[in-house]
This record gives structure tokens, sequence and C-alpha cells, in this order.
């Protein structure tokens, strides 16, 4: 029988990496030998349905360099679909339209069993409307966050998506009780181990001086919201780094950890804080600035992180490292959109945690004097350090609840795919 195409679409650096996790599952879980193809085509003359194996799973789609990895041929490079805002969205909505119809011209030749699309709603929703027009199922994996602000358009998800696979606990009963089939199936980040990297070890492949508190900067993994945020996080550094009681400390001083997003080119970062292009990755021309190729170590073996709203404060939460949120969009932009937010709060772990457990500073708030402020509140040892430390870890835990004992989350989002598309366990 002929290879199944999946086609899958992720539109920037999370969502490409939850793309790579869940194509290595499906490939995992298809190639059981327990596992025939049903409903998805003629058996070949001669050959019983028993002994179709449906090993052979093919992908296409939009993505980055994780989900190449792992096999999946790039039609839509995930690098072009990075931008943010509804200004921004705007004046690249040629570029993304143009990008859309080569992604659909490849779809109507491989014609894919199933399309699964990743968050990117800007761009995806118009994958998912195309597919149903041609009869191909869709799911939606990390789905958009309609119950913080747009909440009509989960009319959206009811018309052009058979099944939503949610990585939020509160999600799956918001999106149910508007006649969304959903499950929540954990997050794809919860279930990562802890690096396994030594400080001393990490310390001599970046570079750094493993003596001194290392901060991690993460300003967003798309070029505008880095634009509009590195800017304040590099000034909060730079005060950080004149801290003169800390540099007099033996041992003293900070080192700032700067990991490159996947969708982002060292070059822009190194441009944007001033190094010269001839020096190493690692260096940078602001004192103590490293960028570093992976988010998640970083964290890992940082004293705590400067981060921007989104995914990346997820993934401090699981790593267990104190952070404060930023985030800041153009005028227009917060102008249009604040009014529609129906959330209290704009960090993931304090919407979990239905609390403030990590500082947001967010358009006006976002000052270079008020990111220091709560830093020294939680880098130093102490009551406020010790507590957000706990709660984070009580976010890791609930985000794990999705998957079924000794699942990973990806696991069982690719459990739910395949039997979408007529991939069943035989009894």
């Amino acid at each position: 029988m002929c290879p199944v195409q999946v086609l899958i679409s992720a539109g920037e650096a999370s969502g490409e990496m939850y793309g790579a996790q869940l194509i290595e599952a499906l490939r995992r879980r298809a190639s059981s030998p327990a596992r025939v193809v049903t409903g998805l085509g003629p058996v070949p003359a001669g050959q019983s349905p028993a002994s179709t194996q449906a090993g052979q799973l093919e992908f296409f789609g939009a993505g980055g360099e994780r989900m190449r990895a792992a096999g999946c041929e790039i039609i839509v490079d995930a690098k072009d679909l990075a931008v943010v805002g509804i200004t921004e969205i705007l004046s690249h909505l040629p570029k993304i339209l143009g990008l859309y119809r080569k992604l659909i011209r490849a779809a109507d030749e491989k014609r894919p069993a199933l399309a699964v699309v990743i968050d990117s709603p800007a761009f995806n929703w118009r994958v998912a409307r195309q597919m149903r027009k041609r009869g191909i199922p869709v799911v939606y994996y990390v789905c958009p966050q309609f119950w913080a602000w747009r909440q009509g358009r989960v009319k959206l998800l009811r018309k052009y998506v058979n099944k939503a696979l949610v990585i939020f606990p509160f999600e799956e009963k918001f999106y149910r009780d508007r006649g969304v089939d959903a499950k929540f199936v954990g997050h794809p980040l919860a279930d990562l181990p802890a690096p396994a990297i030594t400080r001393a070890a990490y310390a001599a492949e970046n570079q750094l001086d493993v003596t001194k508190s290392w901060i991690t900067l993460m300003p967003g993994s798309r070029r505008k919201e880095v634009r509009m945020n590195l800017p304040t996080i590099l000034e909060a550094a730079d005060l950080l780094g004149h801290d003169l009681l800390e540099k007099d400390r033996p041992g003293g001083g900070y080192e700032f950890l700067l990991p490159v997003a996947r969708t982002l080119d060292a070059s822009f970062l190194r441009e944007l804080i001033g190094a010269p292009p001839t020096e190493t990755p690692q260096a940078a021309s602001l004192p103590n600035i490293h960028l570093v190729p992976e988010a998640l170590p970083a964290l890992f073996h940082s004293r705590a992180g400067i981060v921007a709203s989104g995914t990346a404060t997820v993934e401090a939460a699981i790593m267990g490292t104190p952070f404060v949120m930023v985030y800041r969009v153009s005028r227009l932009t917060y102008a249009l959109g604040k009014p529609r937010v129906k959330v209290p709060y704009f960090a993931m772990v304090n919407l979990i945690a239905q609390e403030e457990i990590v500082p947001e500073l967010v358009q006006y708030k976002f000052t270079a004097q008020n990111i220091v402020t709560e830093l020294n509140r939680i880098i130093p040892d102490g009551e406020p350090r010790a507590r957000m430390i706990e709660r984070l870890a009580a976010i890791r835990a609930r985000l794990k609840q999705g998957s079924g004992a000794g699942t990973l989350p990806s696991e069982q989002a690719a459990e739910i795919i395949l039997k979408e598309i007529g991939l069943n366990t035989m009894m």
C-alpha cells in the first residue's frame, strides 16, 4: 500500500518543536506490528488487511529544522510565518497568503489522509478550512487561546476541526462547553527530563564563568517581538551587571544567557546587542551576554530569568527557574487588543494557578528598573524565591495530568490522531 501522507502545519518555534515530537510519536505507534491500515484506501490485490502494516507514514507541511530532522518535508519554513500582533499580521498578510497557497498546492498533490495544525491561527485557520473543503480530517493540536480573547471565534473550531487536542487543564471544559470535541492530553513540555549536561560542562561548552550567577534572557521567538522586548531586557541586564554589591561578593557578578530561538538567526540577535559579526556566536559587546543554542539547559542552570510572555514562561516553570514575565507590543496593537482580553493574567503559569505567582511587567510597566526590582526579590535565597519555586513545581504537576500513567503527552496525541485517520489497534 502507498505511504500514508500526513500534513503538519506549525508556524513558530514552540509549535514546530511540538510537531517534531508528534512526528516521532506517530512513527513509533504506527510502526507497531499490532497496527493495520483501515479505511484509508483499498488493500492491494492478494494482500489481507491484517498484513498491511501502517509503519509507512510520510509527513509534509510548514515547520522548521526540528520537524525536518524528524523526517518532515518542509514546504513552508516556520521562520517566514513568525509575526506577532494585529498590526504586524496585517502588514505581512500578502506574504502569509502566498505561503498558504504554496502549502495548499502541495496538499492537493499529496492528498494527505489527515491534517494536523499546531497553534499559529492566523495561518492555520486557512489551512484547516481548505482541508475540510477537500474532505480531509483536521486535528488542531495546541489550540488558539480563544478563552483569553475573541471567544466568539470558537465557532471556527466547531466548523473546521474534527478534534481539538488541548495542552492546558482548563481548556478542555472551555471548548467542550462550546460544542468542540476537545481532549486535554497534557503539555508537551511537561514530561521533558531535566537537561543531562552538568553546570560545569555547560559552562565550558558556552564559555561561561561557572562561579557567577547566570540569568537567562528570553525576549521571544519572532523578530518583531524581539525588537520590542530585547532593548529593555538588555537595559535591565546592564543595570544588574553594574550592581556593585553583587560584584564585590566572592564569586559575585552575573552572566546573561540569550538562547537563540530556531525561528531566529544568531546574526539578527548579534546585530541587536551590538556584537561584531567576526566574534564567536557566544560573544557580544554588552558585558557578559552570551548567545546559547537551547533554552532549556540555559534556564535549568540559571539563577533566574527575564522571560517574554508565551511558551517560554512554561519552559521556565518546567525547569523550576524563578523568573519575571515581560511583554510589549506596538501601541496600536495594545490599544486594539486590550479591551478584548477576557482573562486576569498574561503569564500562562498565572492563568493555570489562578493567581499571580510570577510578576507580570506588560507594556508601560515593562521598564528596566521594574525588572531589576522584581529580580532582586527572587535571586537571593529567601522566602520569595522558595515560594515561587514551590508554586512552579505545582504548575508542572498540573500540566502532566492529561497524559495517562507513563504516557507522554505527544504519545497520547499520536494515539488519538492515528484513530482519526483510521489506524486502529488490533484486539
